[in-house]
């Protein structure tokens, strides 16, 4: 993907030309209504849960950020027949999906908050917030069964297994700082490119997409989630405490390999690389300062962005098999918003 020591090119340089200024609640303005009905009905789960399981259901499922993974599938429903009913109820299965992913890593990141709260496993304890997550999957995969179809339980299940698996890999490798690039995207598609692409394909798919259209929209989703996971990990050194919503460095103290340390340790003489293990071993704000000045001294962030840009042009790719439309061009929004944050990192 980028050989160690290249000059990094323009970002996005086809399809990303020129700054744009585009918001997030501008792209989801189109789905509004929809996006509504997703939380309204999401909201209503809770009761489907025994009492004594219920709160923690609701605590879990109120903990919604940017509704990325609801807004895909209503945006690709768009793009080939339009939002109905089976889609919002996709989105909410994807959705639980994400949040009970969520509470099994915050016991895995050993994490006391998320978005400002405590997380499920710091205010009721890991035994509570292991079982809920697995009550919250159960439950997906049941709503996906009501469908008259299996595909979409099928769908919901291989993407649930694909994610869980991507965590087991990347608990493998944990510590594991010179990891290939290639390991890394792996474990980052099926982390977080998975849900992205399934959003996409279930969105397509229920509302009236012929297979060529669901195909693209899967690649487009995958390729989405694959860079907006590469901004996330460059946001936890290059961005700030308010931007990412917790203390920078954070994934280095867990032990995960990101792509702009992969691409230092290729880059970095033996000196160096050795300084960077001593510096894991004792992290602190001083350690942070230091690193993002020898990430400075290889271009790490120019080449990161470098990588983001051939993903973001594949998902804008990827859309070339859906007939032109405003719906489209709204879909093909995400990437130049995607773009438009990474260039904000490293910004003073």
């Amino acid at each position: 993907m980028i050989v160690a020591g290249t000059k990094a090119t323009p970002l996005s340089e086809h399809h990303i030309k020129q700054k744009t200024d585009v918001q997030l609640s501008e792209i989801f303005l189109s789905i509004a209504p929809f996006l509504d009905g997703v939380q309204n009905q999401l909201s209503s789960q809770f009761s489907a849960f025994d009492t004594e399981i219920s709160p923690y259901a609701k605590y879990a499922l109120s903990r919604q950020g940017k509704q990325l993974r609801a807004a895909l599938t209503g945006l690709a429903a768009n793009c080939v027949g339009g939002c109905n009913d089976s889609v919002t109820r996709a989105a909410v299965i994807v959705e639980m999906v994400h949040l009970a992913t969520l509470v099994h890593d915050d016991i895995i990141d050993e994490a006391e908050v998320r978005r400002g709260l405590p997380t499920l496993a710091n205010k009721w304890g890991n035994s509570v917030a292991v079982l809920t997550g697995d009550c919250l999957f159960a439950h997906s995969l049941k709503l996906a069964a009501e469908f008259p179809s299996s595909d979409v339980c099928k769908a919901v299940a291989t993407a649930t297994r694909t994610v869980c698996s991507g965590e087991i890999i990347q608990s493998h490798r944990k510590g594991q700082f010179k990891l290939d690039q290639s390991d890394y995207l792996n474990i980052i598609r099926m982390k977080t490119g998975e849900l992205f692409a399934l959003s996409c394909e279930l969105g397509g798919s229920l509302a009236g997409a012929n297979t060529n259209e669901t195909q693209a929209l899967r690649r487009y989703g995958m390729a989405l989630g694959t860079a907006y996971q590469i901004y996330d990990d460059c946001l936890d050194l290059f961005g700030t405490e308010l931007e990412s919503g917790k203390s920078l460095g954070t994934d280095i103290v867990g032990g995960k390999a990101t792509l702009p340390i992969i691409l230092l340790q290729e880059q970095a003489g033996p000196e160096l690389v050795n300084k960077f293990e001593q510096m894991v071993t004792r992290w602190d704000a001083d350690q942070l300062n230091i690193l993002q000045g020898w990430l400075s001294e290889f271009n790490i962030l120019e080449q990161s962005q470098s990588c983001l840009s051939v993903f973001l042009d594949e998902a804008c790719d990827s859309l070339e098999t859906i007939n032109e439309s405003d719906d489209r061009n709204v879909l093909e929004m995400l990437p130049k918003f995607l773009a438009q944050q990474f260039e904000q990192l490293g910004v003073s």
